[in-house]
């Protein structure tokens, strides 16, 4: 059956210099495409778990797990752009801007979960914790650069390049809507962070499949081509 990762678009392409990832980290990646969503998921239900959001084994485990979650999301966004390839130099620019967006978004909100965890160890309640986010949030730039504009990359970025994905028919077109409504009910109200981490489990985990049978071809064609990357093209996508 042809994966989603589907050769429309590459037929006829003109031949791409790609180097094939090796199979533990295929695996990696792959693994990532479901491991993200989860960590998300059960951030989301610690939280709804800790009613006072304080300090606490609640709080800590919550915010390792979207530390966790949040990291992956960086592997994902790279398994994201492999299934761009090959394409033209508009899909290839879009793709590494939304590529990079996503990234920074990522490091934002790893940093802004780290500043979480380190304000949850040095608080002995949750009136410490207001008072020290208060502290560390009024220093210049932290409060665009960790907590508001920083993160936002990471949606932007997410949208736009499943969204692309789907325009060159790579992924069904349901996906980049159902990180659209995840992403929007998290917005919403962070009580709703389980329900967006569904969605997003939803649309991007089987695509670690489609990077992994994406990979195994692009092997499948070196090995045939006698080693050459200059002949790497067509990449057979089938599972």
């Amino acid at each position: 059956m042809t994966n989603e990762a589907s050769v429309q678009g590459v037929r006829g392409a003109r031949p791409v210099a790609v180097r094939p990832w090796g199979r533990r980290r295929t695996a990696f990646v792959r693994g990532a495409f479901a491991a993200a969503p989860l960590c998300l998921l059960v951030y989301g239900v610690v939280r709804l778990a800790d009613p006072d959001h304080g300090p606490g084994a609640a709080w800590t485990a919550g915010h390792l797990a979207l530390a966790a979650g949040v990291a992956l999301f960086g592997v994902v966004f790279l398994g994201l752009r492999r299934l761009a390839v090959p394409a033209g130099r508009v899909g290839r620019v879009g793709a590494g801007v939304a590529t990079g967006l996503g990234l920074a978004g990522a490091v934002a909100a790893v940093a802004q979960a780290g500043v979480d965890l380190v304000v949850g160890w040095q608080s002995a309640d949750r009136a410490g914790m207001d008072r020290l986010f208060e502290e560390v949030q009024s220093r210049p730039g932290v409060e665009p650069l960790v907590y508001s504009v920083g993160p936002m990359l990471f949606y932007v970025g997410l949208l736009w390049i499943v969204t692309q994905l789907a325009v060159e028919r790579r992924i069904g077109v349901w996906r980049p809507l159902a990180v659209l409504l995840g992403t929007a009910a998290m917005a919403v109200s962070l009580d709703l962070i389980p329900l967006g981490a569904l969605l997003y489990c939803a649309a991007l985990s089987p695509l670690g499949r489609d990077v992994a049978a994406r990979e195994c071809a692009a092997r499948a064609d070196l090995a045939y081509a006698g080693g050459d990357p200059h002949t790497v093209a067509g990449l057979r996508a089938v599972a």
